[in-house]
């Protein structure tokens, strides 16, 4: 209840605390990072890609699917909770963002929006 934090992006509450490394808005429950950090990425010229859940992502990470996805050309898809291990971080089209190889699919691209790091 400081009132140094930053009000909450989605409904503007007021009553906004620090739990680790996020902020939470006890109106509406939503979490982000506090904008400082992407600031400060922003401005050293690196391109920051965080997960589902706001965890930065680096090449060689391991990740988890947190959604069933459904993959073209495929009878069955890449189910939740799977783990793609040795990601590659790439500009890719329309937020694909992601470089990996998923076994028993091949190569594909990902979004960061639908992984969670492991």
């Amino acid at each position: 209840m400081s009132n140094d934090l930053p009000a909450c992006p989605k409904c503007r509450g007021e009553y906004t605390y620090e739990m680790d490394a996020l902020l939470v808005c006890p109106e509406c429950g939503h979490e982000w990072v506090p904008a400082e950090d992407a600031a400060d990425a922003a401005a050293s010229g690196e391109r920051v890609i965080r997960d589902a859940v706001g965890n930065v992502l680096s090449d060689g990470d391991t990740v988890t699917v947190v959604k069933a996805l459904k993959v073209k050309g495929s009878a069955s898809g890449i189910k939740a909770g799977t783990k793609v291990r040795n990601i590659r971080l790439v500009d890719g089209v329309d937020g694909h963002d992601i470089d990996c190889r998923i076994e028993g699919f091949g190569p594909m691209q990902l979004k960061s929006s639908v992984v969670k790091k492991a």
